[in-house]
């Protein structure tokens, strides 16, 4: 029998609808519909919000159908990402990022015990404001994988001497103004002449076991 281990699509990737979030700031931009399985997150004079999974996890696939803001969204940052504490300089993350100045992009990132530096930039194709297009992770104890619309674009492999995400991590998604960092030139200066922003999530999936 084959090691699925070696083989990841043969892994079990039974998922879940998120039905319970929490939100780490600003609650009052923030909006959940379990019914219609929906969040969004509003940018504005008030700032944008956090929210995450109630619960972390250890492995497995996660992902969403986002829609991101429309209009002249420079200077910041929306994403979908796996992380075992926000805020945590330890921690282990795994990222998609799209950054403002730039919607025709995306990048991934990851991070092991707070080291990072593993970006990559990859070209949608497409405006990520335009519609909704799904973007999924698969995380598993010796890959990572970075979905598009069900393509794969990006494949890391756990190799001997360099440190990979192990730790059991929240899935989160943020709006944030991230102009400040590297002088403007990672997300381009702020604008905001289009608020306020709106990013819709939806269909947003874990999976069914937690790690708590």
């Amino acid at each position: 029998m084959a090691d699925p281990a070696l083989h990841p699509e043969t892994r079990s990737v039974q998922t879940r609808t998120l039905k319970q979030i929490a939100v780490d700031y600003t609650p009052e931009v923030c909006t959940h519909c379990p019914h219609s399985d929906s969040i969004t997150i509003t940018f504005d004079h008030r700032g944008g919000a956090r929210w995450r999974s109630a619960t972390r996890f250890c492995y497995g696939t996660f992902g969403a159908k986002i829609r991101c803001p429309e209009g002249n969204t420079s200077g910041l940052n929306f994403n979908i990402y796996l992380s075992s504490l926000e805020g945590d300089k330890s921690q282990d993350e795994i990222d998609f990022e799209f950054l403002g100045k730039d919607k025709s992009i995306v990048q991934t990132n990851f991070y092991a015990s707070g080291t990072g530096n593993r970006e990559a930039i990859h070209d949608l194709g497409f405006d990520c404001s335009d519609g909704f297009h799904e973007y999924v992770i698969r995380w598993y104890p010796d890959v990572i994988e970075w979905l598009i619309d069900g393509k794969l674009i990006r494949r890391e492999p756990k190799k001997e001497g360099l440190g990979f995400p192990e730790k059991p991590m929240f899935l989160y998604a943020s709006v944030w103004d991230a102009s400040y960092i590297n002088e403007g030139r990672w997300t381009g200066p702020y604008v905001g002449c289009d608020a306020p922003y709106v990013c819709h999530y939806k269909d947003v999936i874990v999976p069914l076991d937690t790690a708590e």
